[in-house]
């Protein structure tokens, strides 16, 4: 009996070791000429159409752009159509679309990168009254509002004064900011938000008489831990080396400087830098540069002031009713630099000292900011004032800082 257990044994693992060698082809003729074409070739199963059900569809909370060019987020389809967004193209390798949302006169926000767009939106709007949205925040974490002025254009300040009589932009709710009008495509506004989530922020846009009105008004929610959040105080905030800022309704042919303006403008100061630059932006429209016209009747030639007045000619009075403060700011071209310092800047010539030369002006106070201020009077001292625009520069800290 046991002899005849052992003989099946035996015969049991011939038979395996002769299975598991069949599946391991040796070289042989047929290798040599043919390959391993000549093998059976395994069977091939037909490739579903239909996703796994844990496969991971690249589509959320993610940003795409649409071909019109707004912002929008990748969602599904079907939860587009059901969050009233408007689809605007596929995106997430097509598992998703592009849903964009609008929002206008009297609708409430309650999506991120909601648009606030004028009535008729993309046609122009020459209505009259008050035009509102409310924004309610998406979660208590909610800090901050930056608004995306993509489109901006409505009517402008007054000729005299520079009072937005006709159509104001004003924003309640959160941390105060000035009532603007007038043209800001391209310009942006940080707004406090405050804390919890009871407290809606309403946009509102008031017309009176005619003008072909258009805006679209990006407004994006910031969580309180966000690398994008604003430092506090801060209505505008610049993240790079270096760009541009300028004020609102700013223009070198027909802007006209806003009046009653009190803001911060931030530039986020960058690792390994030390100092910062500025210089008045390239007026290419007029024979003498108007990027920096704040007081003086900028029709004719205005000297820098500097200062806060009390001084000695010709800065005796200084820079008293509108100003631009930068914190002791020096001309970059002085060596030795000169012993003081000055912060505040007016008149119709860009520099840190007073004259009619325009210069490069730097600065080593951090945080890097700009405090713009302008009073509710004009006429008859101050005439046609643009405003202002200046090209930025952080210095490395190797460069004397």
């Amino acid at each position: 009996m046991l002899h005849l257990q052992l003989t099946l044994l035996s015969c049991l693992l011939v038979l395996a070791n002769c299975k598991i060698q069949k599946q391991i082809p040796t070289n042989s003729w047929r290798d040599m000429l043919f390959g391993s074409k000549w093998l059976t070739p395994a069977p091939r199963w037909r490739e579903s159409k239909f996703l796994p059900i844990f496969a991971l569809v690249p589509i959320g909370p993610g940003s795409c752009s649409a071909p019109s060019g707004e912002q929008g987020n990748c969602i599904p389809s079907k939860d587009c159509v059901l969050r009233n967004g408007i689809p605007a193209g596929p995106c997430g390798g097509g598992y998703g679309v592009c849903c964009i949302f609008l929002q206008t006169c009297g609708g409430i926000i309650r999506e991120n990168s909601t648009y606030f767009v004028n009535p008729n939106h993309p046609d122009v709007y020459d209505g009259t009254g008050s035009c509102q949205v409310t924004v309610q925040k998406l979660h208590p974490d909610i800090c901050q509002l930056r608004l995306d002025l993509d489109m901006f254009s409505i009517a402008p300040p007054e000729a005299a004064n520079h009072l937005c009589n006709q159509d104001q932009l004003l924003i309640s709710g959160g941390s105060p900011t000035p009532t603007i009008c007038g043209s800001s495509t391209g310009d942006h506004m940080y707004i406090d938000a405050g804390l919890g989530q009871s407290n809606p922020i309403v946009l509102s846009v008031i017309t009176s008489g005619s003008f072909p009105r258009l805006w679209r008004i990006r407004v994006t929610q910031i969580h309180c831990g966000s690398i994008s959040r604003a430092d506090q105080g801060c209505l505008q905030y610049y993240t790079a080396i270096s760009g541009r800022v300028r004020s609102f309704n700013y223009n070198t042919v027909g802007g006209r400087q806003l009046s009653n303006q009190d803001y911060s403008i931030c530039i986020r100061n960058e690792r390994n830098f030390c100092g910062i630059q500025y210089n008045a932006c390239p007026d290419l429209e007029n024979n003498r540069s108007r990027s920096f016209t704040l007081t003086g009747n900028s029709n004719n030639p205005v000297a820098t002031m500097v200062g806060g007045g009390g001084g000695m000619p010709p800065n005796l009075n200084g820079c008293t009713s509108d100003w631009l403060l930068i914190g002791c700011i020096r001309s970059a071209d002085r060596i030795p630099p000169l012993p003081g310092c000055e912060d505040r800047v007016c008149g119709g010539t860009f520099s840190a000292e007073a004259g009619m030369l325009a210069k490069t002006v730097q600065s080593s106070v951090r945080p890097f900011r700009l405090y713009f201020h302008t009073d509710g009077v004009e006429a008859p001292n101050d005439i046609d004032n643009r405003g202002f625009c200046l090209d930025y520069v952080q210095q490395p800290c190797t460069n004397g800082f």
